[in-house]
């Protein structure tokens, strides 16, 4: 069965995912500390959605950046520990921009719930929905049909609608979102469609480095792309089909197999 996994690496680098799947013999852990980051960072989340239900509407902003930052330092530090014990190269650049990242967003969303709490002259607990609409997290959907199947970062429910979300730590393009990002919310949306027997007009990108959401129409013409993805990497992954691809310096240089395929041999 197909891995929303191997379609990204294929977006990323079809020589990537050949590598991946025919040459690589070692474990790569790569994969698993990406997991555990995205874990971290969806429990940083609900934390922070914890922490807004004790902000009152007369609190200044100081005080409100300060109750939605409660015990998040602490719970990055001590979860990254634990994640350097699991023997994965977790480094404190890593950390440190996590950090960094999170309190950016923790004043982007100080200052929304003030201004909210402002308009509707309401407590933060009575408005939280507005903020964190009900949602499934991490989680596994597949199609026999399609055999397809991945793990959705997100996925939120309003008025009985459902919305796709993925979220990304790299920094977007100056307007949409990147066509590997797209494809990666139209495989998720395909597969919600089976799983809850709906159907997903939209999906958004959640790019953490700016604190943007950016949405996503999954339209004909992203579906069909696709498809055509998937054939491009049953080939790889199942005929071993050798993909002809253009160097890029600047992907090549961050890829772990640069040594790997730029060997002639």
């Amino acid at each position: 069965m197909m891995t929303i996994s191997s379609i990204k690496t294929h977006m990323y680098c079809p020589m990537k995912l050949y590598i991946k799947n025919h040459v690589d013999t070692c474990e790569n852990k790569d994969y698993q500390l990406a997991i555990e980051i995205k874990k971290l960072k969806i429990d940083v989340h609900d934390l922070i959605q914890k922490n807004m239900r004790k902000i009152k509407k007369d609190m200044c902003l100081v005080e409100i950046e300060r109750l939605l930052s409660e015990n998040i330092d602490s719970y990055i530090r001590n979860t990254a520990d634990s994640i350097k014990s699991m023997d994965l190269k977790l480094e404190t650049a890593q950390i440190n921009e996590i950090i960094d990242d999170t309190y950016f967003n923790i004043k982007i969303t100080a200052l929304k719930i003030k201004q909210s709490m402002m308009i509707f002259d309401k407590h933060a607990f009575e408005i939280i929905d507005m903020f964190f609409p009900n949602s499934m997290y991490s989680y596994l959907l597949k199609d026999p049909q399609l055999e397809l199947i991945g793990m959705c970062d997100k996925i939120e429910i309003i008025d009985g609608k459902y919305y796709p979300v993925i979220i990304k730590n790299s920094n977007p393009p100056v307007k949409g979102v990147w066509d590997q990002d797209a494809v990666e919310l139209v495989s998720c949306a395909i597969l919600l469609e089976e799983e809850f027997e709906t159907d997903v007009y939209v999906g958004f990108v959640d790019y953490e480095k700016i604190g943007e959401r950016r949405p996503v129409v999954m339209d004909v013409n992203l579906r069909k792309g696709l498809f055509d993805i998937m054939r491009e990497v049953k080939e790889i992954t199942d005929n071993k089909k050798l993909p002809n691809v253009k160097k890029n310096p600047r992907k090549c240089e961050k890829c772990e197999y640069h040594e790997v395929c730029m060997n002639d041999a």
